[in-house]
This record gives C-alpha cells, sequence and structure tokens, in this order.
C-alpha cells in the first residue's frame, strides 16, 4: 500500500510540474528541498541512516535541479551569485551527511528559507517568468 501512495504522489506531483508555471515549478523545488532536509535532520536524530542518505541525496538532487534552471544571460549577477550559492549548499550537504551535522542542516534550510520567501514575495504580475 505504501509504495502505491508514493507512485500515486510521484504521479501528482509530476503532472502539477506539467501544468505549473516555471514560477510555482520553482517554488515548489524549493519547498521540496526544505521538506527534505527537515526529515533529514530527524533522521539523523533518530541515527536512520539509510533514510537520512537517502533524503539528503533527494535534497541535493533538487538543488542541482535548481541551480540548473538558473537563465546567467537574463539573471545577471543574481543568477551567479545563486549558482554560487547552491553549489555550496550541494558540497555543504555532503560534510553535513558524512559528518552528521545538524547545525550544517539548519544552516543549509535557513538559505534555502531566505531564497523562498524572496521567491514567495515576488509581485503577482513579475510571476509569468518565461519558460
Amino acid at each position: 500500500m505504501r509504495g502505491s501512495m508514493k507512485a500515486y504522489k510521484s504521479v501528482a506531483l509530476d503532472s502539477q510540474k506539467t501544468v505549473a508555471s516555471p514560477y510555482k515549478v520553482v517554488q515548489m523545488l524549493l519547498a521540496g528541498a526544505l521538506e527534505r532536509l527537515a526529515r533529514a535532520r530527524s533522521a539523523m536524530e533518530q541515527s536512520k541512516r539509510a533514510e537520512q542518505g537517502e533524503l539528503l541525496g533527494s535534497a541535493m538532487t533538487i538543488v542541482a535541479e535548481l541551480r540548473a534552471a538558473l537563465d546567467h544571460q537574463e539573471g545577471g549577477d543574481i543568477s551567479a551569485n545563486l549558482d554560487n550559492l547552491y553549489e555550496f549548499m550541494m558540497a555543504e550537504l555532503v560534510v553535513a551527511n558524512s559528518e552528521n551535522s545538524i547545525e550544517k542542516l539548519e544552516s543549509i534550510s535557513a538559505l534555502l528559507r531566505e531564497i523562498k520567501e524572496a521567491w514567495d514575495a515576488i509581485p503577482v504580475e513579475q510571476q509569468q517568468i518565461p519558460a
């Protein structure tokens, strides 16, 4: 049953991404990364290493997706700064996993929350970014 629910959730998310605007997709990715980091922290606190590794791997994949979605031609310095920040986050996630560092997870989560808050504050009329 659990596998069926996971598959359904995956299909539902894929469907959302298909019809969602690029703005909404980035919003979903940021929320997903934060959710994975919160769950990874819980797994870390409970010494569930396999679950921790899986969740941190998923968070890294999401951060890599965010990085790949950057438009360096249109984004200028902001895009370059985010690129460097996402690269830093991915490196820190590797260290956080190997060192079981809750502090590093909190630091990365704080950075992602700041980015998400800024993204969420974009006025509706400016949310129609090109695909």
